[in-house]
């Protein structure tokens, strides 16, 4: 399953280079869209058939209170202080079960993982 990704504004610098070494295809909010909206973020993200990278909570109220069409994943990383690879890393650890993310809000705290079905849009 081949993936884009869209890192929001939060994402740290260091992890979107990494993930770009990886070789995967990542869209920068910081580069393509700076000062954009939440619900400009994930109505691109949905646009572009791209996952988002987040450390912002508020996608998920966007998306299932407030109706904004979800992209085709959100992946929230719900952590205080991190290793500078930590990012990276958990994205490249969720790439491999791909098919597991898809469709879904999945929240990272630590090494916890939860997720929740996106709504069809």
């Amino acid at each position: 399953m081949s993936v884009a990704l869209l890192a929001n504004e939060n994402w740290p610098r260091p992890a979107l280079l990494a993930l770009r070494a990886a070789g995967l295809d990542v869209e920068a909010v910081v580069e393509t869209m700076p000062s954009a909206s939440d619900a400009q973020v994930l109505r691109h993200a949905a646009a572009q058939g791209r996952w988002v990278l987040t450390f912002d909570r508020d996608y998920g109220e966007l998306v299932f209170a407030r109706s904004v069409p979800p992209p085709p994943a959100i992946v929230y990383l719900r952590q205080g202080t991190y290793a500078t690879d930590w990012p990276a890393q958990v994205v490249l650890d969720l790439l491999v079960r791909a098919e597991w993310v898809a469709g879904h809000l999945v929240v990272v705290s630590g090494r916890a993982l939860r997720r929740r079905a996106l709504p069809t849009p």
